[in-house]
């Protein structure tokens, strides 16, 4: 159950605590996400940066935006994963999800000096740890 709630999440901000039935939670989260996204138009650059405009893509983005995304998405990822199994240990749980946050913010900042596909690394940067957390705590 909880892995549903994650990869409802990393399909859609705030997805996976609509899925646990954290209403006013996942409502929140997604207008953040949205907000986030548009002002820093996440989303154009990553459809630019998958079709070879590598330079544009990261012309487009304002870093202003972007750079609160990683952390954000990150954390809350976490926060449904955590919250769809009781008795998890929180403290645990969230080392791999910090590694991914920081991972993150880390490959916003230095996206311009990636040769190609700057966004895409830095997805990975952030997606690889979360999900090796899931595999590592899975009982917890």
């Amino acid at each position: 159950m909880r892995n549903i709630a994650a990869l409802f999440y990393i399909l859609m901000p705030g997805l996976g605590q609509v899925y646990n039935k954290q209403f006013t939670r996942g409502i929140i989260f997604l207008i953040i996400e949205h907000f986030d996204n548009a002002y820093g138009k996440i989303n154009k650059a990553i459809q630019l940066d998958l079709n070879g405009f590598h330079q544009q893509a990261l012309a487009t983005v304002l870093y202003d935006g972007m750079l609160f995304y990683p952390g954000f998405y990150v954390y809350s990822v976490w926060d449904a994963w955590y919250y769809a199994k009781n008795g998890a240990n929180k403290k645990k749980t969230a080392i791999p999800f910090l590694i991914g946050g920081y991972l993150g913010e880390l490959g916003a900042i230095f996206a311009s000096k990636l040769p190609w596909f700057p966004t895409l690394i830095v997805a990975s940067l952030m997606i690889i740890p979360m999900v090796f957390g899931m595999v590592i705590f899975r009982k917890q």
